[in-house]
């Protein structure tokens, strides 16, 4: 069932929205956005309306307003239960009412109730909102502008009331009838080096001597087939910094909004350290439900998700320690666990595991997280192996904050990893299982690599604790800090950490100073990082900062409308309404009681259909002979969108190129299901002889181009040595001969001499044999200098991927190779022609 995106009816149906534009503001690493959504009601009834959106989870929204017929209305933050009983009063009476909330079931969707649309009017609605954004490995700062609202899986529990449950009719990209466009203005005091973008962008405009601002926007024609990202550089984004700001004149003191609030960020310098010795207890739950077959992104050859998520466990297996635990669970409407509990890391155990990982398909359903989780929790803790969690999936679950609440209840016994996968992905479930558990999290959208991610989180997970973490302040004589964020029991490093205090008592002259010290211990060390801040607080007539500290509380306390405990409830009511930002137990309510007559006659509903993403992986089976499946035979199927792939002999043709007898055609039938898991998640591939037709039809895994070339070429259609043929091998050699040496190590981080390792070097097997340079040597030893060698030449670019396996093969080669391990090095260096450095291997 698919989740709407757009102004709907209370009945479901869209109302015809005109465009969309955004305004964006980033201030070193906070954005303001304003959002405005245009509505016209082109018919002759009154309609009452319902808009749903996405919404990053970290997103303070402190304002909505509508714009009715050129006068504005402003809207007052209320309980929810109170705004919901005002709405449906003002309703009856035929006023015009307006109600925006957060869903019941995850924080990052929201919708509101347009009431009373008079024929003819135009509405415009808009919301702001406030966000840190988080920090990337490369020192990016990353802003996304959510424009995909994924299907949630839903379980029988899934309050009726919930925007999730609905669904609406979707259109190819080029139907929507709607445009958006996005202005943002980009500044820092450090200056800023670039601005990148998934999507289009106008040039862009920097100003001042430094670059210390910069302007840009949306190219026009922005398709709605992916989110809207940002990756701002700035020259320096690692110095840490105190923000004071100014409370409100008008609230009375001792409260959050009437208080000085101050933002204090620090980037800890943390030392690397060597992994701690095999210790732990590594459980990997990978979502196996039908969406993982989808391709990562929405670009051209793009990989299905469940193939980067099995290419990604191979790859931590082989970097796993010798001596740890771990078990691999796959999950969808069902799960299923390798192992009956948590093994010994080995020989044996891997190459089951890796046995295992090879069969896995998107085969288990719909996406329910929770009881997997109960297993693993509830299984028998190892003594001395802390266990680590590591969470895979495309985030479309109805039950958030049901996980979000199991996974913190047993947050004193682990550390959760969640990952994020393709564009839509939950905010809220993502980063929340990593918070409650002091984990951290990613998303993986675009191009970007889930192998790259993941072994950089196993990297941080092997890390040495950070213990005795605390957080001290310096402040005159009657100035105290209270914390407003969680206290920090785990930072890693090349993480940023943010935390918010309101300073009460008497605020002194503007020359006063006050300092704040983070001090932590790492293998018998102690660290501090000090800062120092003038005490003199700022205005901002947004209360930006306070409206993040608020958030940043309620993320504490408010586990949603259901799940949040009693002893909370309060607090979550009283920090909400009193700085304005919304939670799960307030609603936005804006009633327009200035209308010359109240409005008359029944409310009706008009249709605004949501985009249509051409998605490979969603393709139902075909008949045979590639007919169609009938719309009518599949509820809730679109029509078949026919396109015909021309691959000629000796260089690809555009599509549909009219020479057919110098190659062959590719038919394939695209069927976008509009509901979360197809029966199938396969189609027809045709494949003609010039001036045949119907002569071999193969069925195959979509969004796995192995598969067509590997059907041509057995077919007898596609030949070795034409130039299409050549540019495709070239395209993954690298790749592949990469994850073939890997898949070849052994699980003490050792190769064996044999035919495989010759062909991922591209030798004969006896030439290897013949270059040994002492003959008593052990040929693993010898095998694994020349691995490790191949790796460092011709694996740089996805170096963060072997790094771990790298580092576990030069151990093993010091504890083996013993004293002949220089002669070994230099031999192989010859041999091999490298231009590595010989101290890759700590000589």
């Amino acid at each position: 069932m698919v989740c709407p995106c757009g102004l709907l009816t209370r009945q479901e149906e869209p109302v015809p929205l005109k465009s969309i534009s955004v305004t964006l503001s980033i201030c070193e690493f906070v954005a303001g956005v304003s959002a405005t959504l245009n509505y016209e009601n082109e018919e002759k009834v009154p309609l009452e309306a319902f808009f749903v959106f996405p919404m990053d989870e970290d997103s303070a929204v402190y304002s909505f307003e509508a714009m009715v017929d050129g006068s504005i209305i402003k809207a007052e933050l209320q309980d929810k239960t109170e705004a919901h009983a005002n709405y449906e009063n003002a309703i009856s009476q035929g006023h015009q009412a307006f109600l925006l909330e957060e869903d019941d079931c995850s924080r990052d969707v929201f919708f509101c109730n347009v009431g009373n649309l008079r024929p003819g009017s135009k509405v415009a609605l808009t919301l702001k909102y406030v966000q840190e954004l988080p920090l990337e490995a490369d020192g990016a700062l990353r802003y996304v502008l959510p424009a995909i609202l994924n299907p949630r899986y839903q379980l029988s529990g899934c309050p009726e009331d919930s925007c999730l449950t609905m669904k609406t009719p979707v259109v190819p990209l080029e139907d929507l009838p709607y445009t958006i466009s996005m202005v943002a203005t980009v500044s820092s005091q450090h200056g800023i080096e670039r601005i990148q973008s998934n999507c289009s962008l106008s040039p862009i405009e920097y100003l001042g001597d430094n670059k210390t601002s910069a302007q840009v926007s949306l190219a026009d024609g922005h398709k709605f087939d992916r989110d809207v990202e940002l990756l701002i550089y700035y020259s320096e984004v690692h110095a840490p910094s105190v923000a004071v700001e100014m409370g409100e004149p008008e609230t009375k003191p001792d409260s959050l909004l009437g208080d000085p609030v101050a933002m204090v960020s620090f980037y800890p310098n943390i030392p690397e350290a060597q992994p701690s010795a095999a210790c732990g207890e590594f459980v990997f739950l990978m979502d196996r439900s039908g969406s993982m077959q989808s391709p990562m992104s929405n670009q051209n050859k793009s990989q299905p998700r469940i193939e980067a998520a099995k290419e990604t466990l191979i790859l931590i297996l082989k970097s796993l320690p010798i001596g740890c635990y771990f078990n691999i669970y796959g999950f969808g409407s069902s799960y299923e666990a390798f192992f009956p509990k948590s093994v010994k890391y080995d020989q044996c155990t891997m190459e089951e595991a890796l046995r295992r990982v090879k069969l896995m398909r998107a085969d288990l359903g719909g996406t329910e997280m929770l009881a997997p989780l109960q297993a693993i929790y509830g299984g028998p803790s190892i003594p001395g192996h802390p266990l680590q969690l590591f969470v895979f999936t495309d985030g479309e679950v109805s039950d958030t904050f049901r996980v979000i609440k199991e996974v913190e209840s047993n947050g004193q016994k682990h550390r959760c990893f969640s990952f994020g996968i393709g564009e839509g992905a939950s905010t809220s479930l993502i980063k929340g299982i990593a918070r409650v558990s002091q984990g951290a999290s990613e998303f993986i959208t675009g191009r970007e690599r889930m192998q790259s991610k993941a072994l950089r989180a196993l990297k941080h997970s092997l890390q040495p604790v950070v213990e005795d973490v605390s957080l001290s302040w310096d402040l005159p004589q009657g100035l105290s800090a209270k914390m407003l964020s969680p206290e920090q029991t785990v930072i890693f490093k090349g993480q940023r950490l943010i935390v918010y205090a309101q300073l009460t008592g008497m605020m002194l002259p503007a020359e006063s100073t006050g300092g704040v010290c983070l001090k932590y211990a790492l293998q018998g060390k102690s660290f501090e990082n000090k800062v120092a801040f003038s005490l003199q607080p700022k205005h901002d007539a947004n209360l930006t900062i306070h409206r993040l500290a608020a958030k940043s509380f309620l993320q504490t306390k408010d586990m949603g409308f259901r799940e949040t405990p009693a002893s909370d409830k309060k607090d979550v009511l009283k920090v909400s309404i009193e700085c304005g930002v919304i939670s799960s137990y307030t609603a936005f309510i804006a009633i327009n009681k200035d209308l010359n007559k109240p409005v008359q006659g029944p409310l009706v509903r008009r249709d605004i259909p949501r985009p249509f993403i051409f998605c490979a992986a969603s393709m139902p089976r075909l008949r045979g002979g590639g007919a169609p499946l009938e719309a009518s035979s599949c509820p809730d199927v679109l029509q078949p969108r026919m396109s015909t792939h021309y691959l000629g002999p000796d260089k690809p043709h555009a599509l549909g190129h009219k020479k057919k007898k110098e190659g062959v055609f590719l038919q394939k039938t695209c069927l976008m299901m509009d509901r979360p898991h197809p029966p199938t998640n396969r189609t027809n591939l045709e494949i003609h002889q010039p001036g045949e037709m119907g002569l071999s039809s193969i069925l195959w895994p979509m969004g796995t181009e192995e598969l067509i070339f590997n059907a041509l070429l057995s077919s007898g259609f596609l030949c070795p040595g034409g130039d299409l043929f050549e540019k495709h091998q070239a395209e993954v050699f690298e790749d592949n001969h990469l994850v073939q040496l890997i898949s070849l190590q052994k699980a003490d981080g050792s190769w064996d001499l044999n035919e495989g390792l010759a062909l991922v070097l591209g030798m004969k097997l006896e030439d290897i044999q013949a270059a040994l340079p002492l003959k008593n040597a052990d040929s693993s030893s010898w095998a694994t200098v020349l691995a490790v060698l191949w790796l460092h030449a011709n694996g740089k670019p996805m170096k963060c991927e072997w790094e771990l396996l790298e580092r576990k093969a030069v151990a093993w080669i010091h504890l083996h190779a013993g004293s002949a391990r220089q002669v070994l090095v230099q031999a192989a260096i010859t041999f091999l022609k490298s231009p590595v450095d010989p101290a890759v291997f700590a000589l």
